[in-house]
């Protein structure tokens, strides 16, 4: 290469992992940072070594050393920043859910493929260790046909920030389902060759959230703000194909502790993959597990596969992967046009759960 990919984060909370991934790659480098808070700003400027740090993102994209940028900021403001930067002709890596809806989700990618820019979202859990194994597996034709799965993210106590953006539907569009179902929703689907979904039924609760019971320890409480999303949603989703996923989340439900899982159903073999956590909270210790379920001389055969961890879940790999995208001139493998099938699904799900009947997505 003659230059490194130079790199632009706004919203420097989860956006560390971007940092952090970005500058793990030898071809990429971070040269400025976009954050309304000053202090934070700041902060991540000096301990990165980041030398340009803005409050504006509009300053920011004057900048011609930025090749890419990445969103890293609450689900209402994905739409508005990923369309600024694409007009200012950057890449755009931007943190999942794609946008609230699938309505301001299509404007994304029509954008992106106006400009003729690298439009990914950053579903970091297909490249975790453990998922890109299992992957390898399917490829490989060791489970066939997957006609059935389940997968999910539920915990016992987790409502995160409550009072704050991820409470209020109109920031961040709802609420586990989609927070945290979007993780394993694209995880299962992309395990499965990403089938055309058809139907949707839907069910949403908000139990605990009113009562301001089961926070979790992300963010702070805000007693005089918002709380107008589901705390718990489950959904069956309908494939083209014929194939099933049997879905459900919660941040907040009477379960033993947090379980994240996939688990699939193919014509020649079964699959599990599964974090759970020793007590509820993501500062607790949890257990990554991935098995193969067979046949063999007509027993059955379970198989633990060994697997290295990642303490960035994906994340930094998934930014390094931006980067070899940009460098190559090739789709990343979570393009936005993976977003928007998502971001339809959940548009289904939650017109399913308020009217109460299944919904065909067209």
């Amino acid at each position: 290469m003659a230059k490194k990919v130079r790199a632009a984060v706004i919203g420097v909370g989860i956006g560390k992992y971007h940092l952090e991934g970005y500058q793990s790659h030898p071809d990429s480098e971070v040269v400025a940072l976009v954050d309304l808070r000053e202090d934070a700003l700041q902060a991540a400027a000096c301990k990165y070594g980041v030398a340009n740090a803005f409050t504006n993102h509009r300053e920011m994209l004057k900048m011609k050393e930025v090749d890419c940028v990445s969103v890293c900021v609450p689900n209402k403001f994905h739409m508005p920043l990923v369309m600024d930067c694409l007009k200012a002709g950057k890449h755009v890596l931007t943190e999942k859910p794609l946008a609230r809806n699938a309505a301001e989700g299509q404007k994304m990618v029509d954008a992106a493929k106006a400009a003729r820019k690298l439009l990914m979202i950053q579903f970091n859990n297909r490249f975790r260790p453990e998922s890109q194994l299992l992957k390898s597996y399917i490829d490989a034709g060791e489970l066939g046909d997957i006609y059935f799965a389940r997968c999910g993210w539920l915990r016992r106590n987790g409502i995160p920030g409550w009072g704050n953006w991820f409470t209020t539907k109109d920031l961040a569009g709802g609420g586990p389902l989609i927070d945290l179902a979007v993780h394993m929703l694209d995880l299962t689907m992309w395990f499965m060759g990403n089938p055309q979904p058809e139907t949707v039924l839907a069910s949403t609760y908000s139990v605990f959230g009113p009562k301001m019971e089961a926070l979790g320890p992300w963010g702070t409480p805000n007693p005089k703000g918002v709380y107008d999303v589901e705390d718990m949603a489950v959904a069956m989703i309908k494939f083209a194909n014929g194939a099933t996923i049997a879905l459900e989340a919660s941040w907040a439900s009477r379960c033993k502790r947090e379980w994240v899982y996939s688990t699939l159903m193919g014509k020649q073999a079964g699959a599990s993959l599964e974090r759970v956590f020793e007590v509820d909270g993501i500062d607790n210790t949890s257990v990554d597990t991935l098995e193969l379920y067979t046949q063999r001389f007509g027993q059955p055969v379970n198989q633990s596969l060994i697997f290295p961890a990642d303490e960035a879940m994906g994340r930094h790999s998934a930014v390094m992967h931006f980067v070899d995208s940009i460098v190559s001139g090739k789709q990343p493998i979570s393009p936005g046009t993976d977003g928007l099938r998502i971001m339809k699904i959940l548009d289904a799900a939650y017109k399913s759960a308020q009217t109460g009947k299944a919904v065909t997505i067209k």
